[in-house]
């Protein structure tokens, strides 16, 4: 395994809940208030929709805002990591990560382990516009059992209503987080900070139509299937915890690029939570003109 490189769950297509759009020459985020379930191929109008996406509008009534999932590993903290980040923005590259208590910082001299304030009292952070950064992975389907959908957020709602109900649901379903049939929600409210506006998060709950108590029977008779056929969850969750341990940072520059463009905007219109704002799909323009100088440099290198 190459050193300084985080081992991550292979992810197959992307959920967001907003896009980026252009407007008076800015790249600005723009909220939705429905699930969009996307491939990582980026054509010339955004992201290519993934097929899943159209199957799951047959089976609802108006806008997409559940989607049935299962999880990959029993450790809350495995599905769901979040951490105060900080990306320097003409490369993408991760310039901080920190949980409140620590960092890691890019310095002079490599990769330094610093006290971490939280973005409010980081005079580092709020230069550079630090803040929450969560990366869900979820399971869709059962075509591929190790291929994840990822869902990226920088929404205080939605980092700490998934962080918690993650915790609830594996400790009352005696640690089967992995094999309990649940379902994302979009859920709406209005706060001070953004006028009374709605705005929405993501939050997890039992699959309509269900009850938790059935939702653990399953989990149970799922448990025992895996179990019987030699599926071992304790070495899974080991795996991946080892591969996430095995990098400084989660993204890397090429990965980070398109964070930045989808989340870490130089500006956010008034009126805007800036910690519920969901944004997507970065548009064709800014993401063509990141490969297009991708490209002159990798040309440059060649000749």
């Amino acid at each position: 395994m190459l050193k300084g490189l985080a081992i991550t769950p292979p992810v197959v297509g992307r959920i967001s809940i907003g896009r980026v759009v252009e407007k008076n020459g800015k790249r600005l985020p723009e909220k939705d208030d429905q699930f969009t379930i996307t491939t990582q191929i980026h054509g010339r109008d955004g992201w290519l929709l993934h097929p899943l996406d159209s199957e799951l509008r047959k089976l609802c009534t108006g806008k997409l805002r559940s989607i049935p999932v299962r999880f990959l590993f029993a450790d809350p903290d495995l599905n769901l990591r979040a951490e105060y980040s900080l990306f320097e923005r003409e490369t993408g590259r991760p310039v901080c990560v920190g949980n409140g208590e620590s960092c890691r910082r890019v310095g002079n001299d490599g990769i330094e382990t610093l006290p971490c304030p939280s973005p409010d009292g980081c005079a580092f952070g709020q230069k550079g516009s630090c803040k929450p950064y969560g990366r869900l992975n979820v399971l869709l389907g059962d075509e591929d059992e190790t291929g994840s959908f990822i869902f990226r957020t920088t929404s205080f709602n939605s980092i700490r209503t998934l962080a918690a109900r993650l915790h609830y649901f594996s400790a009352v379903s005696g640690n089967l987080l992995a094999c309990l049939p649940l379902e994302l929600k979009l859920r709406g409210k209005s706060t001070t900070q953004s006028y009374r506006s709605a705005i929405y998060y993501v939050d997890l709950g039992v699959r309509t139509g269900s009850t938790l108590e059935e939702a653990i029977i399953q989990a149970r008779e799922l448990d025992a299937r895996r179990k019987s056929a030699g599926f071992d969850q304790t070495a899974l969750d080991a795996a991946a915890r080892a591969g996430f341990g095995n990098g400084a940072f989660e993204e890397n520059a090429e990965d980070g690029a398109a964070v930045v463009d989808e989340f870490y905007p130089a500006e956010v219109p008034s009126g805007d939570d800036k910690g519920n704002v969901e944004t997507g799909a970065p548009t064709a323009s800014g993401l063509k003109a990141r490969l297009d100088q991708r490209a002159a440099l990798l040309g440059g290198n060649a000749a």
